[in-house]
């Protein structure tokens, strides 16, 4: 297995002290992601690029670290470089053309070849023979060789050929670790998901500030989804869950603020926590999925007024963008089944909120409320470390954990259908059944309720959330497997 990573194309103009380090950050965290699943490879970097290489690997192993490429920030592209014996002519256009046969239909395209060494043949004569023999034996379009649709890139090295198999675009952006970190106020819904990833995507380390306004539901698929994607996004970083209990804040703003500032006041009360938060734990800034006029509080005059209830920066990724492509961004990364899943809970619900808040009108409203339960909120905060969430579940919400399943016993698969097909779970003599963590809580209502069933994911996190919100609806015929101990990120 050889693959070659292109880093984003923004790296590669910054100056060159910020681009090494930008470039040893990635290096450093593919490191630690490729050893967090098991696989052991050698990566490399230079000016442009970084080289994964494990001669032995076999194709599970080179799945996985595809999916670790696909959805780690940083990178442009990369690609699985085959290697064969270097033959003549003929030989290396038909060792070419499985690779490429598909991906030129249609399309213009052209060779370009690097040469290293002697041969028989140049590498103009190397570019002429491979390119007619794709243009006769391929859907292609034609040649182009100034702005063709693909390149064919070939690398001759002495007795070897290397030929591009496939190449997948990666995430973009930069590197986690090489930005500030940022706390992201998240409701797990789609707006507060979508701008964590955003932050993430540019590197930013973001850790998760959740409001509890009420209801355990809730804050579990906070957790979860949360939990999907550090996993999934950010995971070379440790970063921090916290939750703040606001149930006593909201019932004092519906005791003593006026009906048309409900919403202006909550939202003002939870970046003053937020913001406490945030020094806590050194982090100089705050994000929120507010869009602008998406809902009445986020009008630019009732933005401005909500702003100034704090001295901290509040990002906004996004600001301008229309709830469509809000969504589309969240079907693409992951995160639509579990907003689409997710408990609601509205806590402050005013009947005719104002758009236009005066903020003398806001302070004179805050007047009547009493700090008092606001700064006991934020005492009350509870803080754990993202890949640990499962160990703070309530003891009466605790579920059975077994690391060994016998024949006969039922295993519920909830992973992803994409993650399911990337690494399949096969036991012996024991009956799978693949149910996604998204149907979970229709379909297992449906199922044998004689039967104890154990839930899986690769890690043991999701599942024992979901196990736990199934015992909390009264199933107590429910567990987790784990065959392996939860790993740990390191920072």
């Amino acid at each position: 297995m050889h693959f070659i990573v292109k880093v984003f194309s923004e790296i590669i103009i910054k100056s060159p002290p910020v681009r090494k380090r930008f470039i040893k950050q990635l290096r450093d965290n593919l490191r630690k992601l490729l050893a967090d699943k098991g696989v052991n490879v050698d990566v490399q970097r230079d000016w442009e690029k970084i080289e994964i290489v494990a001669p032995d690997a076999d194709e599970a192993t080179i799945a996985q670290v595809s999916e670790v490429l696909a959805h780690t920030p940083g990178i442009a592209n990369f690609s699985l470089i085959k290697a064969y014996p270097v033959g003549d002519l003929e030989d290396i256009f038909q060792k070419v053309l499985p690779h490429w046969k598909d991906a030129l239909a249609g399309k213009t395209f052209c060779v370009r070849a690097r040469r290293h060494g002697n041969h028989e043949f140049t590498s103009t004569q190397l570019e002429q023979y491979v390119g007619g023999g794709l243009l006769q034996h391929t859907d292609a379009k034609g040649v182009e060789l100034r702005k063709p649709d693909i390149t064919v890139p070939l690398e001759v090295k002495w007795d070897r050929l290397f030929v591009i198999a496939s190449k997948t675009q990666g995430m973009g952006g930069f590197p986690l670790g090489a930005q500030d970190p940022v706390l992201s106020l998240i409701s797990g819904g789609f707006d507060s998901t979508v701008s964590t990833y955003l932050c993430i995507k540019r590197g930013l380390r973001a850790h998760y500030c959740f409001f509890n306004l009420g209801g355990r539901a809730h804050e579990i698929g906070v957790k979860e989804v949360s939990y999907y994607l550090w996993n999934k996004y950010g995971a070379s970083h440790r970063v921090k869950f916290v939750t703040v209990p606001f149930e006593d804040v909201v019932r004092e703003i519906l005791e003593k603020v006026d009906n048309a500032y409900m919403g202006v006041t909550l939202k003002r009360m939870m970046l003053r926590a937020a913001e406490k938060v945030a020094e806590s734990l050194d982090i100089p800034a705050l994000v929120t999925g507010e869009s602008v006029a998406q809902v009445s509080s986020q009008t630019l005059v009732n933005l401005n007024v909500i702003d100034r209830a704090i001295e901290t920066v509040v990002l906004r990724p996004l600001a301008t963008m229309d709830k469509g492509d809000i969504i589309d961004i969240a079907r693409k990364i992951g995160t639509e089944t579990f907003a689409a899943q997710m408990p609601e809970y509205c806590g402050v619900i005013s009947v005719n909120p104002t758009t236009k808040a005066k903020l003398h009108k806001v302070e004179r409203e805050e007047a009547n409320f009493d700090m008092a339960i606001l700064e006991r909120a934020i005492a009350e905060r509870r803080a754990q470390n993202i890949d640990e969430i499962v160990n703070e579940l309530d003891a009466d919400l605790s579920v059975p954990v077994v690391a060994d399943i016998g024949a006969g016993q039922i295993v519920i698969d909830i992973r992803h259908p994409d993650e399911e097909e990337v690494n399949p779970l096969r036991l012996d003599g024991v009956n799978i059944l693949k149910i996604p963590f998204y149907g979970l809580n229709n379909k297992f209502p449906t199922l044998e309720q004689g039967a104890q069933y154990y839930l899986y994911c690769q890690k043991g996190v999701m599942s024992q959330l979901h196990a736990a919100n199934l015992k909390d609806a009264g199933h107590l015929n429910v567990g987790v497997y784990r065959p392996e101990p939860q790993s740990a990120c390191t920072i």
